[in-house]
């Protein structure tokens, strides 16, 4: 489990988090949400060992990150949003990387670049942003670390790309990527019933909305919302109706209508919607802390 707690971080004198404290367990895929500039990425930072909490403590499986134990960064793979790499292609990349990881699969790296369809003998230079970005995501899922760190993982993918994300991220968070532990050998079987724990960073709530559960939504140097989708649904009602509601917590128009988001002091069934949800969430913060801590 990653465990954050009483945590604050600076940029010399520029306040990112105060006090602030989170758990990620296990098995979960969670989205990160904030605005550009909320410290998302910086969090993911210290969540790997990249940054030093100034004061509070940051641990995963009790290691302290910082520390850069050899076991822990075993387990850890942290994506960011851009990566610079050497002229070569993904698969020399990859082989090179995956010496540090025990669970390191080859073949089900090959078998992500092909559903991801990226040529696996083509070298970086040679890929658009986007097949990059592909690339990199097969290279860190093929690792089969105990916690993944996705930093914007979808900016750059097409609308087909981003389907295609998130059809194997659901698999590898549910099933090993669909793994058949039968027919793997001995060194394959731990990794192919292994279960991760995904953070995924990003301002591109839509993207991932199908995907993610629990939901973190940072602000500037606080958490405003850290909650599953069944505690959000207890909470707060989605109103999909023909007007603007005055009770309404955030409501935007769609066609046909608006979606309303308001307290469920019925308690009504909904489904959530992870846009309206975090439009409501950034505009009623006090209304909303209060909400969820009743």
């Amino acid at each position: 489990m990653i465990a954050i707690k009483n945590l604050d971080f600076s940029y010399k004198n520029a306040a990112v988090f105060k006090n602030i404290s989170l758990n990620f367990k296990e098995g979960n895929v969670y989205g990160l949400l904030g605005e550009n500039g909320v410290g998302k990425t910086t969090l993911l930072k210290l969540i790997c060992g990249l940054q030093q909490a100034n004061a509070g403590s940051c641990t995963v499986d009790e290691f302290i990150p910082s520390e850069r134990n050899p076991y822990f960064l075993q387990n850890i793979f942290y994506l960011p949003e851009e990566v610079i790499t050497d002229d070569t292609t993904p698969e020399l990349f990859v082989k090179k990387l995956g010496v540090f990881y025990p669970r390191y699969d080859h073949q089900y790296f090959i078998d992500l670049m092909q559903e991801l369809e990226v040529d696996v003998t083509r070298k970086f230079s040679a890929l658009s942003y986007g097949q990059k970005k592909k690339a990199l995501l097969a290279c860190a899922l093929s690792l089969r670390t105990d916690y993944l760190l996705l930093d914007e993982p979808t900016n750059g993918l097409d609308i087909p790309s981003k389907a295609k994300f998130r059809k194997v991220i659901l698999e590898h968070s549910t099933d090993a990527a669909g793994t058949d532990a039968a027919g793997t050998d001995a060194a394959n079987k731990d990794a192919a019933s292994h279960v991760p724990t995904i953070i995924i960073s990003t301002h591109q709530v839509k993207d991932v909305e199908n995907l993610i559960d629990p939901i973190v939504i940072l602000d500037h140097d606080e958490v405003l919302l850290d909650a599953t989708f069944e505690e959000i649904s207890k909470k707060l009602y989605f109103e999909y109706g023909a007007e603007k509601s005055d009770d309404a917590l955030y409501s935007e128009m769609m066609p046909g209508g608006y979606i309303n988001v308001l307290p469920n002091k019925f308690e009504m069934e909904s489904k959530v919607n992870v846009e309206a949800l975090f439009n409501a969430v950034r505009n009623n913060k006090k209304k909303i802390r209060e909400i969820f801590e009743n």
